[in-house]
């Protein structure tokens, strides 16, 4: 078998980096000093390597995220928010996923929600973990057309299945009553399944009256699906009269720095 027959092979066989990394070495005198053993096992490491970065780069596009560009790494723990640094970095170990628990991000606009809750996204990525961002007013508007056409548990599906979901600006909007059971059916699918992030301007002491109190029982229902072993994490601006939007901080939004 003459080498370009075995490259056009592992073509077929959509091993494509093993291909170029065989011809690299056939193009490499100094390879035929290497053993066997040796040369094949750095072939299979960097289609390895591809095939794993391959999956990332998929995971990280399909989830959508909002910041795709947010790190653990780049939050800022010196723009005078209090912020808890040691349980920040504990939970971007994703324990807190394997274990189906859930995670609140609470704080006042510009304050860096949604950018942590991206930053933790990409590190249950980095996991292989299947992650979806979504706004809530978007997830709803979704499900409510969804109904309409008669495609509504294949909708639904797409954010009962993700491992992590992240629920961006949640309860920002008061829900319908039928918002508030497309709410009760998602978390109900996900409760001990799967973990999701939620990020709302106030702390969930104020999800009740949001999700309409005493009106009937979904507010106790919903509040009781995700409550229990969830950590939070509340932004709060240690002087208020030196606040600086995170969005500037970040360079999210240019059109805010002078």
């Amino acid at each position: 078998m003459t080498n370009q027959s075995t490259i056009d092979k592992l073509i077929e066989m959509h091993l494509t980096s093993m291909a170029d990394a065989f011809r690299n070495q056939i193009r490499d005198p100094k390879m035929n000093e290497i053993p066997f053993e040796d040369r094949l096992g750095m072939i299979v490491d960097i289609e390895y390597t591809s095939r794993k970065n391959n999956r990332l780069k998929r995971l990280i596009k399909k989830a959508e995220f909002d910041q795709p560009d947010a790190s653990i790494m780049d939050i800022d723990y010196m723009s005078g928010r209090r912020l808890n640094k040691d349980l920040i970095r504990r939970l971007a170990s994703c324990e807190y996923v394997a274990e189906n628990r859930n995670i609140f991000i609470t704080g006042a606009t510009g304050s860096g929600k949604t950018y942590m809750a991206c930053a933790f996204g990409m590190e249950a990525c980095k996991q292989y973990y299947t992650t979806k961002y979504v706004r809530l007013p978007d997830m709803l508007l979704d499900l409510e057309m969804s109904r309409n056409e008669g495609n509504y548990r294949k909708v639904l599906s797409k954010y009962i299945n993700p491992l992590l979901l992240i629920l961006d600006e949640w309860l920002l909007l008061k829900p319908t009553e039928n918002e508030r059971k497309d709410i009760f059916e998602l978390l109900s699918r996900r409760r001990k399944k799967s973990s999701t992030i939620f990020c709302a301007q106030y702390r969930s002491e104020g999800w009740y009256e949001q999700l309409g109190g005493g009106e009937g029982p979904l507010a106790d229902a919903i509040l009781d699906r995700i409550m229990h072993d969830s950590y939070k994490i509340n932004i709060e601006s240690i002087d208020s009269s030196k606040d600086v939007s995170m969005r500037e901080v970040y360079g999210i939004d240019k059109s805010l720095i002078e």
